[in-house]
Parts: C-alpha cells; structure tokens; sequence
C-alpha cells in the first residue's frame, strides 16, 4: 500500500493554486477537466512518481463557501526554513494562524480555510522574533 493524494474542494482555483503553488512551493503535475460533471481536478506535488500529492477539486457551479470542520484536520508539509516559509505567506497576504514559536511548527489557512500545517525540517530552528511574540490568530 502507498499514500497517493489528499483531496480538498477549492471555490476559487487560482487563489488555491497561489496560495499553494506561489507560498509552499508545490507544482502542478496533472490537470483534468470534466466537462460532463463540470469539475476540474489538479494535482499538486513537489515531484512526479511516489511522492503524495494534493488533489484540489474545482466544482464549477459551487458559489458558496464550503463549510470547514476540525473533523478534517490539516495537511502537513516539511520546509527546510520555517521562517522563510512563513516569511513567504506573509509577504503573500496571508495570515500566520499559529507562528512558528519553537522554530519547529506553523500553521496557515488557504483561501479556502483548508489548515496546513509547516514542519521544519530537522533539525529545529532557534527561536527568533518577529515569531517568537508572535500570537496565534484565528483557527488553525
């Protein structure tokens, strides 16, 4: 058995695949549009072969936010400089939920209030301002 995608629903896919392409650096691999179901799939991974991968699924008649729930979770991603990585949000408009205050663990939302969690990769980073008196905002 292998670990192939995640899936989330996605209202705008261009502000999806900037916040997920533009911030956390991930590619699309594949792209299929469904014109009978009026649906696109996209799929973003750092690599194509084994790597997993994030499905983003564009419904194209859906106008409302889908609702979130914690019963979700998050997707979760190892950076090799969190606060590059946070750095990088920021500077793209978007809100670091909970700053990486250890040097080790981050969360932002994309447009779609879908939680990513930013792992350092090891080791940990030394704490460092502005993050660490940074305050949690929002959910996450």
């Amino acid at each position: 058995m292998r670990y192939l995608h995640t899936m989330v629903r996605v209202l705008d896919l261009p502000a999806a695949m900037r916040f997920f392409c533009e911030g956390l650096g991930l590619r699309e691999l594949k792209r299929s549009e469904h014109e009978k179901g009026r649906f696109t799939l996209v799929y973003l991974g750092e690599q194509e072969g084994d790597s997993p991968q994030l499905e983003l699924t564009h419904n194209w008649d859906h106008t409302e936010a889908y609702p979130s729930g914690r019963n979700f979770g998050h997707v979760a991603y190892e950076v090799d400089d969190i606060y590059a990585a946070c750095e990088r949000f920021a500077k793209l408009g978007y809100v670091i939920s909970r700053p990486p205050r250890d040097g080790h663990m981050a969360f932002v939302r994309s447009p779609d209030l879908i939680s990513v969690e930013l792992l350092q990769k090891a080791p940990r980073l030394a704490p460092a301002e502005p993050w660490l008196s940074m305050k949690n905002t929002g959910e996450w």
